[in-house]
């Protein structure tokens, strides 16, 4: 008896029999989502909505008086905001590509066979442990124009050394490396995970067929651990644009406003007492976090499902 249209099986592409169009049922009831969805909205909607509503009125702790649109207006009228956003956009396209660049070079290092391997894994790893604030005061003595241990040592070498965090050109570029330090022991992780699941089979293959080093870090490293990558251009860029921490640390946006960055303008804000303005600033930091990164994502995720 013939098949009906309606009993025969789904084919893919390439006219396989296969479900790949029919979604399986899940075997746990919608109620398991009800713990996540209830730490999602407390923790993530509640305040997200909190904050939009106190972005519209002139709070303090005790009181509240609705404003309107009237702190946006104020914000954006900053005469700082214009360089704010330029450095955050700097900083976080800086911060980001060398994460990505020496993480990879760190994994490709640190996966292959070398002494003390796994000991060298834990010095790359170490500075993501250490409190952030603690670096940023760290890094500003090393970096001390005169007394500095960096320009002491540079000074030995004939080499007279910048003012790091004194020179309107340095001071950016200075914190942002001392971000990288801090954070290529992530991306390093990260790398390493995502090449050491590669199956070894493709590389031996690669060595029956003659490639060297380099064809096999293109064509087999690169495209495989591209998970890896989208994942560390995600987390560095979402962690550049939100930069604050150090940057107050090392520089409190200074010299002048050569290093001021979204979060510190509103910071600077919140501690003149304008409270409504600095929450209209963190709703603000949050569309442009999102409008840049969201669509960045789809497009990176949606070329890794294209391979």
């Amino acid at each position: 008896m013939a098949t009906s249209t309606a009993q025969r099986p789904a084919r893919t592409r390439d006219g396989a029999p296969g479900a790949g169009r029919v979604r399986a049922k899940s075997p746990y009831s919608n109620w398991f989502y009800l713990p996540a969805a209830v730490i999602y909205g407390v923790l993530f909607v509640v305040p997200t909505l909190t904050a939009f509503y106190f972005s519209l009125t002139r709070w303090s702790i005790f009181d509240s008086k609705f404003t309107g649109f009237d702190n946006y207006v104020t914000f954006f009228r900053e005469p700082a905001l214009v360089s704010s956003l330029w450095h955050t956009l700097v900083y976080a396209v800086v911060t980001s590509g060398l994460k990505v660049v020496l993480g990879l070079l760190l994994a490709i290092l640190l996966t292959s066979q070398i002494v003390a391997r796994g000991y060298l894994r834990s010095v790359v790893f170490f500075p993501v442990l250490v409190s952030t604030i603690g670096v940023g005061l760290t890094f500003t003595i090393l970096m001390n124009p005169e007394r500095g241990l960096i320009n002491q040592s540079l000074a030995v070498l004939g080499i007279e050394g910048p003012g790091w965090l004194t020179d309107p050109s340095y001071a950016l570029l200075s914190v942002a490396l001392v971000d990288v330090w801090k954070g290529v022991g992530l991306a390093t992780l990260i790398y390493i995970a995502g090449i050491v699941s590669i199956p070894q089979e493709y590389f031996e293959a690669a060595k029956v067929d003659g490639a060297g080093a380099w064809a096999g870090f293109r064509n087999i490293v690169l495209p495989l651990a591209r998970p890896a990558t989208v994942t560390v251009v995600i987390l560095s860029l979402i962690g550049g644009l939100r930069s604050f921490d150090l940057i107050w640390a090392m520089t409190r946006g200074g010299p002048g406003f050569t290093s001021d960055v979204i979060a510190s303008v509103i910071y600077k804000q919140y501690q003149a007492g304008f409270y409504g303005l600095s929450t209209a600033g963190n709703v603000v930091l949050f569309v442009v976090v999102t409008a840049i990164v969201l669509p960045l994502s789809r497009f990176l995720n949606r070329k890794e499902v294209e391979m």
